[in-house]
């Protein structure tokens, strides 16, 4: 079933090949039933990245979270392993771990004090013993149990009982991030955004340097805007390259690396930046010395929360006097600037004016993530974004 309010042939121009095709309806960026059915459909059936698994790295971390409109929480066990549960209680529903409640050897919801092992099998609840027919035993008093992969370092969930296999999502992609060794980066600054626009344009203008003569200066200085190669991939993510200029050893406002080169990067690596996303939240910026990461998080049709980190080597990050402010101040003003464009093209799009447009040259990965969400959009399913991306 398609998307609500959406009318399939103008879905259908997006979903078009690049030569064809034309930019989403302007109902897909404003329309509350279409970013409902994005909470409800879209989002729960994808791999939607929540973060770093060393942000739970102990016996009983825990973290609450909403995946669309899915109550979540992550746990991770005594024997360290991630699980991913369907943070409602077996008895009336309540949710079982508050927001801010990150420890804990057990899961008791705070209503009734029904218990939970941290694998989310049912422990107990007050007086049930007392209560006639109650099989305590019984596996299905558990939290549902959700599926969660690990992925270099990245947490993956997804809210839905058959979502496609996780290795489908992201095909391809390891053969390209193997000569980073991402599992080793370790966070060294998180800032919080919030953008009034709609999630996707976020992502859209993140898969293209088209605007980048007209509003990024700095990256401009250390990297042509003409540079690098859009890649065709077969998973769930799409992106490319940009190389840098010729004296540039990374992005930040002079060119200089403040860090350390991830170990082993030939030539060509030490001059490349990869730009990734990971359908439907991670933002994957690949530097020779350090990355950048957006966790893109749709909270209205106009408004977007964006948690971005700066990840480095451990050679970097352990070293006296580190500090990763070369790297974090280019992107700071970098965002910035994308976050007022992306703003812009929000108050456009709800305009009379909006219609559908056609691609430059340059935003081939633009019109695949585009042409992802429209396949979704027509068959009223997530798995869709996995469809022949040589169309």
């Amino acid at each position: 079933m398609t998307a609500p309010v959406l009318d399939p042939s103008d879905v259908a121009r997006s979903a078009a090949p690049h030569e064809l095709a034309l930019t989403l309806p302007g109902a897909a960026y404003h329309d509350a039933e279409v970013f409902a059915w994005e909470q409800r459909v879209l989002l729960p059936q994808s791999w939607v990245c929540v973060g770093r698994g060393d942000e739970l790295a102990r016996a009983g971390d825990r973290r609450a979270l909403t995946v669309g409109v899915e109550p979540v929480v992550l746990t991770r066990d005594d024997d360290g392993v991630l699980h991913a549960l369907s943070n409602v209680c077996r008895h009336r529903g309540h949710e079982v771990v508050p927001v801010g409640d990150s420890w804990g050897t057990t899961l008791q919801c705070p209503y009734h004090a029904w218990t939970y092992a941290l694998d989310g099998r049912f422990r107990g609840g007050p007086r049930l013993r007392e209560t006639r027919g109650f099989d305590r035993t019984d596996l299905s008093h558990g939290l549902v149990a959700l599926h969660v992969a690990e992925w270099r370092g990245w947490m993956f969930v997804a809210a839905t009982p058959d979502p496609p296999a996780f290795a489908a999502w992201i095909d391809g992609l390891d053969a390209i991030l193997d000569p980073y060794g991402l599992e080793r980066v370790r966070a060294a600054v998180t800032h919080d955004y919030e953008v009034a626009a709609n999630w996707k344009l976020l992502v859209e203008n993140y898969h293209e340097c088209y605007h980048c003569d007209e509003i990024h200066p700095e990256l401009c200085r250390v990297s042509s805007p003409r540079s690098g190669t859009d890649m065709v991939p077969s998973g769930a993510w799409r992106g490319g390259t940009m190389e840098l200029l010729d004296g540039a050893e990374t992005m930040s406002l002079d060119g200089r690396s403040g860090g350390v080169a991830m170990p082993g990067l030939g030539p060509e690596l030490r001059a490349t930046v990869w730009y990734v996303s990971v359908f439907p939240n991670l933002l994957l910026s690949v530097h020779p010395d350090y990355v950048m990461t957006h966790l893109v998080w749709p909270l209205a049709t106009d408004r977007t929360a964006v948690t971005c980190s700066w990840l480095f080597p451990p050679e970097a990050i352990d070293r006296s006097g580190f500090d990763p402010a070369y790297a974090v101040d280019f992107w700071d003003i970098t965002n910035r600037q994308d976050w007022e464009a992306c703003e812009g093209v929000q108050r456009g799009v709800a305009g009379l004016g909006y219609r559908q447009g056609p691609f430059s040259g340059d935003e081939g990965s633009v019109h695949r993530f585009v042409q992802q969400v429209a396949n979704a959009y027509l068959a009223g399913a997530s798995a869709a974004v996995l469809a022949d991306p040589s169309a």
